[in-house]
């Protein structure tokens, strides 16, 4: 009975095991069919992939071969225009050689002065130094001259008032010594008939002596050379004289303008600068 029971369970077992052997089979085999269909679909997928990746790479390079030959044609171009530019270059290199040589000759020269800019900057620096001092020295003149030309004024007004008095004086004077004018030119008269009378006595004297025309020559020619000396001299004053007196003017019209271009109204100076006439206008 144990042998029969045990050989029902064995064989029980035994059909159970075979069931779960061929169902795990069966599994076995739809894994192994679906890996199989997934490994087909994959490299399906794949080959596609690969074939479309190489069918890009090789649009990919007729398009790259395409665009290199027109870019080998460009370049050509390019190189015949470079070829005809690299020809006028050269021939504007040619033309422009001697504008080069003067050049350089004028760069030599511009050196050369550059040298000496430090010392006209220094001349420069000693100019302006001394520009300061004359501007201060100008309105120290300027303030001295101001008050020359209020004293000037109060002078004139005295002058005025003293030649008011001096030409009532004269009037009486005249009134007093008319009389005595009318003799002295009678005696004036009287004495210029005397000259004459002279001047004609020492000519005959002259005459009379014989003289040497030699000596009388020189005295003469001595007399005109003081006199032309004199002359001379007197030029030479008056043309200084006008010469300070077109500065005095021009340097009356420098500061009025100075005064119009800051504004400031010539009435505010107090006092009216006086112009000189210039002599000889």
């Amino acid at each position: 009975e144990t042998e029969a029971k045990y050989t029902k369970k064995l064989q029980v077992l035994r059909d159970e095991l075979d069931l779960r052997r061929k169902t795990e089979i069966h599994e076995v085999e739809e894994r192994k069919n679906t890996q199989i269909d997934e490994l087909l679909r994959n490299h399906e997928k794949a080959f596609a992939d690969m074939k479309n990746y190489y069918n890009d790479i090789t649009l990919k390079n007729l398009a790259l071969i395409d665009l290199l030959k027109e870019q080998v044609a460009e370049m050509k171009k390019r190189q015949n225009q470079l070829e005809k530019e690299k020809t006028d270059v050269l021939l504007q290199n040619k033309q422009l050689k001697e504008p080069l040589q003067q050049a350089q000759e004028q760069l030599f020269e511009l050196q050369k002065k550059l040298a000496h800019y430090d010392k006209d900057k220094m001349a420069l620096m000693n100019t302006k130094a001394r520009l300061k001092v004359t501007q201060k020295e100008l309105k120290d003149l300027q303030w001295e001259h101001e008050v020359v030309e209020q004293r000037f004024r109060k002078v004139q007004a005295e002058r005025d008032e003293l030649y008011q008095k001096f030409t009532k004086a004269i009037h009486e004077v005249q009134q007093k010594t008319g009389f005595k004018n009318l003799l002295l030119e009678r005696k004036l008269k009287g004495l210029l008939e005397v000259l004459e009378k002279k001047e004609v006595e020492l000519n005959e004297v002259l005459a009379a002596s014989n003289l040497d025309p030699v000596a009388v020559s020189l005295v003469s020619n001595k007399l005109k050379d003081v006199l032309d000396s004199k002359n001379t001299t007197i030029e030479n004053l008056q043309q200084e004289l006008a010469r300070v007196c077109k500065a005095h003017n021009d340097l009356l019209q420098t500061m009025e303008a100075k005064l119009t271009a800051f504004g400031i109204p010539l009435d505010n100076l107090g006092f009216k600068p006086l112009a000189i006439p210039v002599p000889g206008r």
